[in-house]
């Protein structure tokens, strides 16, 4: 067997995937749109000369000055740019800290409802800025909109969705994510033909519609099953009959007494402390670990290079305004391709093995980047076209690769190997990572580009052979397993089951002394 894989029991449960999952599940995921329409919007407007003319003439003169003073590598090199595209991440950062408190006080759908409301409101900035202020503080509440969807979605979907389906059904979150940027290039890049040079405008206030359709349809979706029995004075028998409306089937008592006993200890551990204090305990060290390395490695594979930054690097390696926003549109229809084909092999090949071939597939198309533009990209002067192409179509196969792994793992394996009690602190981690390592990258990278050139690739590549690493040694198989008997993982993998048998040994030991010290006792005395 291989290292960290085991094969996983039939769990008993009855029933099968409805429409009334699938409808639930669509509006829910369609949050997903919000946050690669952003990603796609802000790397095509921020490469159209109109929007560097009005809000970043620095850059747009630099880009259109001498080419022989200024490197290639370094034409679109701006802190204040680079401030405008990560501040997103800042505020998204902070927010899905309180969103996490938002999700387990008031449900997973209350938390939907700020974040596609806040987004609205930022959107309307976007589309109306007339100075630099503006544009921050659009960025700052599609943050904050993002800090609060990005967390409750993927808990969401993966309550919802019946076990042996879950992957497919959470996948779909980063399949919206793809459909969000897609939309997003081809909208850059049918904009960028307007006169005048307004078209950006309709680029950022666009984003209020998907906004709009979550929020609207987040009213009239249903608690999930697992929040309706965790809540204060939560009715069991109101459970059931969602569940057997989710599942079609009358038989859905085994999920129901999970849902019953994980609900029992996660409102101890609550009594207990936090949520935030209670992932720190060594029980739960291997969904802490995941919870910070997986989105950080998703990160660190320079995937957000080609998210926000397609247009502009493809207009760096000598590409026009135009080829560059159709470049960006043909790498994310791979992307979107991609992202069916996980939805629908996630269940039957399970997520080592799409972490692994995605893995191998990235560390290749990285090394061979780096290598063409080391060979045929200078400081001064242009690539030749063909060699653009070639660039072109490495990265297609790179965001190929990262779009059936990394992409939509990275939200749906923490969601679905963190216990009912520590769930939602788990994905507010696992958020608040990626906007973070995602700020860090977006204030960073044009930077890199600059000083390191060519070599920006190389690291990255170097980035993804660790986390294929880490993946082979130390994630297991988690494919069709109830999130209510997923402890079972831990004990059986060949390095955290020391971890987690030691916390049930002490355990085990104080029950013990505890049963001691009650049997030695000396018997009270009556009157």
């Amino acid at each position: 067997m291989a290292i960290g894989a085991f094969v996983t029991e039939d769990p008993g449960y009855g029933g099968r995937v409805t429409s009334f999952v699938v409808l639930s599940c669509i509006v829910a995921g369609s949050g997903g749109i919000l946050f690669g329409y952003d990603l796609g919007i802000s790397g095509g407007v921020t490469s159209m000369e109109s929007f560097l003319r009005k809000f970043f003439p620095d850059v747009y003169h630099q880009m259109q000055g001498d080419s022989n003073k200024v490197s290639n590598y370094c034409r679109f090199d701006s802190e204040l740019l680079t401030v405008f595209t990560s501040s997103l991440y800042v505020a998204g950062l902070v927010a899905t800290l309180f969103a996490s408190s938002v999700t387990r006080r008031f449900g997973r759908r209350a938390s939907i409802l700020i974040g596609g409301t806040v987004f609205v409101a930022g959107s309307a900035f976007g589309g109306a800025a007339v100075n630099i202020y503006m544009l921050l503080l659009n960025r700052i509440l599609l943050g904050i909109g993002l800090g609060f969807t990005n967390q409750s979605i993927p808990l969401y979907l993966s309550e919802m969705a019946p076990p042996q389906y879950r992957g497919a059904i959470n996948n779909g979150f980063e399949l919206c994510i793809s459909i969000g940027i897609l939309i997003a290039n081809l909208i850059n890049y049918g904009v960028e033909k307007i006169a005048d040079g307004w078209g950006w405008r309709i680029s950022l206030s666009l984003a209020a519609v998907p906004a709009a359709f979550l929020t609207i349809g987040a009213i009239f979706l249903p608690e999930t099953p697992s929040f309706i029995i965790q809540r204060d004075g939560g009715s069991v028998d109101q459970a059931r009959l969602l569940l057997q409306r989710l599942r079609g089937t009358t038989r859905v008592q085994k999920e129901l007494d999970d849902l019953v006993s994980a609900s029992s200890l996660s409102t101890t551990t609550h009594h207990r402390g936090s949520q935030f204090r209670s992932i720190l305990k060594s029980k739960y060290r291997p969904q802490l670990v995941i919870a910070l390395l997986v989105p950080f490695f998703n990160q660190v594979t320079g995937i957000n290079v080609i998210n926000f930054y397609a247009p502009v690097m493809f207009r760096t390696i000598g590409l026009k305004e135009s080829a560059s926003l159709m470049s960006a549109v043909v790498t994310r229809v791979c992307a979107t391709a991609a992202n069916i084909v996980a939805m629908v092999v996630v269940d039957r090949f399970g997520r080592r093995k799409l972490f692994l071939v995605g893995g191998v597939q990235m560390i290749l198309s990285q090394i061979m980047v780096g290598a063409v533009l080391a060979a045929k990209f200078k400081d001064h002067g242009g690539m030749e076209k063909e060699y653009a192409y070639l660039v072109l179509v490495i990265m297609c196969v790179f965001v190929a690769g990262f779009a059936w792994s990394w992409g939509p793992l990275t939200y749906l394996v923490p969601t679905e190997i963190c216990p009912l009690e520590i769930r939602s602190a788990g994905q507010s981690i696992v958020i608040a990572v990626i906007f973070l390592v995602t700020f860090v990258i977006g204030q960073t990278f044009l930077a890199m580009l600059c000083h390191l050139k060519f070599g920006t690739f190389f690291l990255f590549g170097g980035w993804v052979c660790v986390m294929t690493l880490f993946v082979y040694l130390f994630l297991p198989e988690t494919k069709q397993l109830p999130m209510e008997q997923m402890e079972q993982v831990w004990r059986r993998h060949w390095f955290w089951r020391r971890i987690v048998g030691e916390e049930e040994e002490e355990q085990q030991r104080e029950a013990s002394a505890a049963t001691a010290s009650i049997a030695l006792a000396p018997p009270s005395s009556t009157t």
